[in-house]
């Protein structure tokens, strides 16, 4: 045992690495957990889509200084500063809603793995899923006109921030009578997250995109964006035609029956049953492991 530490310390003095002590074990042990977490936060929100473009900036950049391309390489050097400010700009919502969970004192909740592990895999029930198709076709009838956004893994706290706060059990009664006309909740849109409802007359971006059909309204084009910018699954219910729509990864689809909405919330609800399911077979394998 001895001649084996020994035969370490030499392969260790040859190297000439300095020397390794307990406070630089968990110094490591602190930054790559730091690093674990900032790269999983920016995976659960739009900073995960504006990052790989950056990458590929990157990429780019590196490749013109391999190949020393000195004008671009002055342009470059000389547009750092610009490019800082610009990337501040573009996370400003992620970067904000960072400082926010400092000011209130949450950063230990929002960064512990279980405790947003169970709002991410959270699962809308078979009643919830119920409840969703049957005001959505009552709603139809009347033409009353709905926007219903189901959040997914990517947090919506951002557009909640925008509306009323709730905290109430997905019922059809409770949607009919928020979209009913002339009542204070029925503009804009409802959030929903698990079995609740959490918030409503939340405003969502809208879609710029001009492949979609000028007869649309404002309320599809919100529908659209939301289902551009997160991984949100949204129904929407037209005032003026009574057409219940759907909006998932920025595709529309236009006047379906309840029924194919019901065939998309159970391909919905079982891709989050696989995810959880996934999950706690993870965990299990740890505490065996343990």
């Amino acid at each position: 045992m001895n001649s084996l530490q020994l035969w370490i310390s030499t392969i260790f003095s040859s190297l000439k690495l300095p020397p390794f002590t307990v406070s630089d074990f968990f110094e490591i042990l602190i930054l790559a957990w730091l690093v674990y977490k900032l790269l999983d936060w920016i995976k659960t929100t739009r900073a995960w889509t504006l990052l790989k473009g950056i990458i590929t900036i990157v990429i780019a950049v590196g490749v013109i200084f391999l190949l020393n391309m000195d004008t671009l390489i002055y342009i470059i050097e000389h547009m750092l500063n610009v490019i800082i400010i610009t990337i501040v700009v573009v996370f400003q919502p992620e970067l904000r809603k960072v400082l926010e969970n400092l000011g209130e004192k949450q950063l230990i909740s929002s960064l512990l793995p279980l405790d947003s592990m169970n709002q991410v895999s959270q699962l809308f029930s078979d009643k919830t899923l119920n409840e969703l198709v049957k005001a959505s076709a009552e709603m139809a009838k009347v033409r009353t006109g709905a926007l219903i956004v189901i959040m997914q893994k990517e947090s919506l706290d951002e557009y909640e921030r925008t509306g009323i706060k709730l905290d109430a059990m997905v019922s059809s009664q409770l949607l009919i009578n928020i979209f009913e006309h002339n009542t204070p909740l029925h503009d804009g849109a409802v959030v929903i997250r698990g079995d609740r409802v959490t918030a409503a007359t939340c405003y969502l971006p809208l879609s710029d995109n001009r492949e979609l059909s000028k007869d649309l309204g404002t309320r599809h084009r919100a529908g659209v964006g939301i289902s551009e910018v997160t991984d949100s699954f949204t129904i929407i219910v037209s005032e003026e035609t009574g057409f219940i729509s759907t909006a998932y990864r920025g595709k529309l689809r236009r006047n379906i029956t309840p029924d194919e909405l019901r065939r998309q919330l159970t391909v919905l609800q079982n891709k989050q049953t696989a995810t959880q399911k996934k999950f706690k077979r993870r965990k299990g394998k740890s505490k065996n492991e343990a």
